[in-house]
């Protein structure tokens, strides 16, 4: 069965940095699309940045020039390093992927979620 641990959520201070990761495990053929959502409270759950297997990505125009997304396909896994970090991106922060079999990008599977905590 396919499952998604998150790690390197926490505490931080504005101005400050945080790396997430994610890795996949079980059995899976091809991924298509790895990212990272949020949830703050009292929010709509968001997309803050995804990548594909091609290597396109997508960010959020909140953290546009702040965070960075990165995969490796060999580990299944996917990272959000996050710099210059805001209390605005206080949320709970869940992985997301998507493995097919179509062309698919939206998220088909969801980590548990990581808090990520700015304080200013």
């Amino acid at each position: 069965q396919v499952q998604l641990v998150e790690s390197g959520g926490g505490s931080a201070q504005a101005g400050e940095s945080l790396r997430l990761s994610c890795v996949v495990s079980g059995s899976y053929f091809r991924i298509n699309m790895m990212g990272w959502y949020r949830q703050a409270p009292g929010k709509q759950r968001e997309m803050v940045a995804d990548i594909t297997t091609g290597d396109l990505t997508r960010y959020h125009d909140s953290v546009k020039g702040r965070f960075t997304i990165s995969r490796d396909n060999s580990k299944g896994a996917v990272y959000l390093q996050m710099d210059r970090l805001q209390p605005e991106d206080t949320a709970v922060y869940y992985c997301a992927v998507n493995l097919g079999p179509g062309m698919g990008m939206r998220p088909e599977f969801w980590g548990q979620g990581t808090q990520v905590t700015v304080d200013s």
